[in-house]
């Protein structure tokens, strides 16, 4: 009944309480039954769907479903793991590139002077985030690192729309993003949408500068904090000029680490001179 109230009335309700529009939560329910969710006898799958978005997008406990639903606490433990599982057959048909060759540079990068032809190659980036989680008390030191409570490391790929085209989670907070990483490129049933010949992921530093996957250069100013401290920088959230002299300090840093590079593999140098080509070409392109 609540569920039933909720969609047939105001429209701000069903976002509030659901994170979902109307005809999007019905759009999505119907989209799980073609994926195998069956209503059981005594509910119905929008009411599983409902019970599935308030938890997740709410983040409250079982005791609270019971409460807001009127079910017990197995029933709704049960249900939830339906809809979780419909919801993973569905993350299979829809996070993943929508051009697997990676043949068209998108529009983003093409038509903004900023990004093009400086980064005409960059297909997608990819960064990990430290996600919240529940375990065990036996299972607890693993998942604590420096955010002091449990965790799991997630890592995910993006592209220039704002979609997921790959995720893996389950790593325990403790594991280093370049563990994480390996794992995904290296295992095969992951289906990682490794890079073709001449085209490259932007990476975090904590990952490894691999072919194919071109990293920032260390101790540098990337992240948004850092920028506004700085104030030889024109806009605060991007580098768009810097001061002559800033430049030429920089490219001094760059030279001392280039210098100490000499043995790392070939693929790592290959990535390194496609970054100080960028590099180059934004300077040349500001001065």
């Amino acid at each position: 009944m609540w569920v039933n109230e909720i969609l047939q009335g105001h429209p701000d309700r069903c976002y509030e309480m659901f994170r979902m529009e109307k005809h999007l939560f019905r759009r999505l329910c119907a989209t799980l039954v073609d994926l195998g969710l069956k209503k059981s006898k005594k509910m119905g799958v929008e009411e599983m769907v409902g019970m599935f978005l308030n938890t997740v997008g709410h983040g409250v406990g079982n005791r609270m479903i019971q409460e807001r639903f009127q079910h017990s606490g197995e029933t709704v433990y049960r249900n939830f793991h339906k809809v979780l599982a419909a919801c993973l057959n569905l993350s299979k048909a829809n996070i993943k590139p929508l051009d697997p060759l990676f043949q068209r540079c998108h529009s983003k990068i093409q038509n903004d002077p900023r990004y093009w032809p400086f980064f005409k190659d960059a297909i997608r980036a990819i960064d990990g985030t430290h996600v919240p989680c529940v375990v065990s008390v036996a299972d607890q030191i693993k998942f604590i690192k420096r955010k002091g409570y449990a965790t799991q490391n997630v890592m995910a790929v993006c592209d220039w729309n704002m979609c997921f085209t790959f995720v893996i989670a389950g790593w325990e907070g403790m594991a280093h993003d370049a563990r994480v990483f390996d794992n995904a490129i290296s295992t095969p049933s992951m289906h990682f949408p490794h890079p073709p010949p001449g085209k490259y992921y932007l990476v975090d530093y904590g990952y490894p500068t691999l072919n194919g996957y071109l990293g920032p250069y260390r101790c540098e100013r990337y992240h948004l904090p850092d920028f506004r401290q700085v104030a030889g920088f024109a806009n605060n959230n991007e580098f768009i000029q810097a001061e002559d002299e800033s430049v030429e300090v920089q490219e001094e840093d760059i030279d001392i680490g280039e210098a100490s590079s000499s043995n790392l593999p070939e693929s790592s140098r290959q990535m390194q001179r496609v970054r100080d080509t960028i590099r180059d070409q934004l300077v040349n392109h500001i001065n």
